[in-house]
């Protein structure tokens, strides 16, 4: 896969993913101008998680079905913009949270597009290539607060909805236009076979353990990321929220930096790199609660955070794909659905703990998140190996899938 259709999947990797966490920076105008309470707003981002599950559970599994994944992630994007006009002309609550739950719903085109990409990638490069378009998820999570806070300030909340849906729609028509389709080996499964599949990989250890690895890895990601304004934007600093965004760089620079973790993970050393990872991102709260006496510490930590989750989430990725090569849309789903749910937890428990505890009670919780990873992937995240379990489980399925999907256009 050249450079240029790696840098379109990324970039609808991270469109999509910006539209469930635009609102943050905007919650009170956008509270305000709809008529929800302060104390409710919280609902105007949670709606797009709600949608966002669903979509895990009744979309994703169509990745597996369809014969052409690029049409799919094109239909997917049609109808995000769709969403996210509705969100934009929204005049009542009830149609901006109808437009939001929709843009969450089909924001798992993430999950057709890191499949898509694992089944056009020889196996040599498929680490590579997945590491490069899942980098989209972190710079739309982070980018979004920051690009969201400037559009909003020059011309209003509604701004950056009418923005994410043109570039929805534009991305649309290059994705058709200049991805190849996929020749993927086999018939494809039926949907009702496909919906029953992804609960039956809820059983298998593999998905369990790197599952409950991402459940406590975003827990610890969330727990950062959703408590971070309220110390900042408190004495001593009283920053504002579009200083606040600016820490998302900070952010951005380490997840970028794990890009390498791609190439890794096709050298057979996923374990490993997630082992030393997560003992990177246990340390990063050291210095992360520092906060609120000192920000260069602060900056250091967010830099070391960011490096391990993207370092992790690539090398579980990676596992997965390989060993399931002919139902990646359902093993990534599966698998997402722990980051969902760890993204959720972290979120809502780290307000809670700072009304009472303050940011030294916050750090300690996203450090305990960061120590039940460890410790997940010390106890059983290990096991099967990575080269041999991949190479004993799935050795013919493996081979059928790089005499398809590793030859695609031809």
């Amino acid at each position: 896969m050249d450079v240029w259709r790696r840098l379109l999947l990324a970039a609808v990797c991270g469109l999509a993913v910006a539209g469930i966490y635009a609102a943050q920076p905007v919650l009170e105008p956008m509270g305000r101008d709809l008529g929800v309470s302060t104390a409710h707003t919280g609902w105007i981002v949670a709606i797009g998680q709600f949608g966002y599950l669903a979509g895990l559970v009744l979309l994703v599994p169509l990745g597996d079905v369809v014969a052409r994944r690029r049409r799919l992630i094109a239909a997917h994007l049609a109808v995000t913009a769709a969403g996210m006009t509705l969100t934009a002309a929204a005049s009542a609550a009830w149609m901006a949270f109808a437009g939001l739950a929709t843009a969450g719903m089909f924001a798992v085109v993430v999950q057709t597009t890191v499949a898509y990409a694992a089944s056009v990638s020889p196996p040599a490069e498929r680490g590579r290539n997945i590491g490069f378009v899942t980098s989209g998820v972190v710079v739309g999570i982070l980018g979004a607060r920051v690009v969201t806070g400037a559009l909003a300030h020059v011309w209003g909340w509604r701004s950056v909805y009418v923005v994410l849906a043109e570039l929805s729609l534009g991305l649309a028509a290059l994705v058709l236009a200049a991805l190849p389709s996929e020749e993927r080996p086999g018939r494809p499964a039926g949907y009702r076979q496909a919906v029953a599949s992804l609960g039956q990989l809820f059983g298998q250890r593999l998905l369990l353990t790197r599952g409950l690895i991402a459940f406590f890895l975003f827990a610890s990601f969330g727990t950062l990321w959703s408590g971070l304004s309220l110390p900042l934007t408190s004495a001593p600093w009283y920053l504002s929220e579009s200083q606040v965004g600016l820490f998302g760089i900070a952010g951005l620079a380490g997840a970028l930096g794990a890009a390498r973790a791609g190439r890794w993970a096709d050298a057979g050393r996923t374990t490993q790199v997630a082992g030393l990872a997560l003992v990177l991102l246990v340390l990063s709260w050291a210095a992360i609660a520092q906060l609120p006496s000192a920000l260069g510490f602060l900056i250091v930590g967010i830099v070391a955070l960011d490096f391990a989750v993207q370092a992790v989430h690539v090398s579980n990725q990676h596992l997965l794909t390989t060993a399931h090569p002919e139902r990646t849309s359902s093993v990534i789903g599966a698998y997402m659905v722990f980051y969902s749910l760890g993204s959720a937890l972290g979120a809502t428990a780290t307000t809670a703990i700072f009304a009472v505890h303050g940011w030294a009670g916050s750090s300690l919780l996203g450090a305990g998140f960061a120590v039940c990873a460890l410790a997940v992937w010390a106890m059983g995240g290990r096991f099967p190996r990575d080269g041999a379990y991949v190479r004993r489980l799935g050795a013919q399925r493996a081979r059928v899938s790089r005499e398809g999907a590793g030859h695609v256009g031809r």
